[in-house]
């Protein structure tokens, strides 16, 4: 997958991903944590996809930061401060310790491109989290691939 130049971030640090997963409690997929190496919150060039029917644009990927918090400019794009915001809008169980749903990309129109651990925590498939249909514990998730590499691939221009 190819990104525009000059819109990734620096790589998150080894340290910063293995925070993450014990956090929220997953183990982010090896596609994706490579693609963090080189596309940490980038912009796709092939940014077209389809959502079972719907054509759906991915308008940016989100980003690893190791202090969102000090990053006035792309802060609010950090994984971290993304789950913060939507939180019980992200899972169906009040009591689950960590997370299931992963938010990884911005898409048109406010709803976000996410890791889907719901049915399996070895290899999370890749879902569409729809915003207007989505309330507290009680999230809409559309699966339109079934790994990071699968969806990749169906990008076009």
């Amino acid at each position: 997958m190819d990104i525009k130049s000059e819109t990734t971030l620096i790589p998150p640090t080894v340290h910063r991903i293995k925070w993450f997963e014990q956090t929220y409690r997953v183990t982010l997929p090896i596609d994706y944590v490579e693609f963090l190496a080189s596309g940490n919150g980038g912009v796709p060039i092939e940014k077209v996809f389809d959502a079972n029917g719907r054509e759906r644009v991915l308008e940016s990927f989100l980003c690893l930061l190791d202090s969102p918090g000090e990053d006035s400019v792309n802060g609010w794009r950090d994984i971290t401060v993304v789950i913060s915001q939507l939180d019980e809008r992200l899972i169906d169980d009040e009591n689950l310790v960590g997370m299931n749903v992963i938010p990884i990309a911005v898409l048109f129109g406010g709803d976000f491109l996410c890791l889907d651990f719901r049915h399996t925590r070895d290899c999370p498939a890749i879902a569409v989290w729809d915003h207007e249909q989505s309330d507290e514990f009680s999230p809409h998730l559309e699966v339109v691939a079934d790994s990071f590499t699968e969806f990749t691939a169906k990008l076009k221009s």
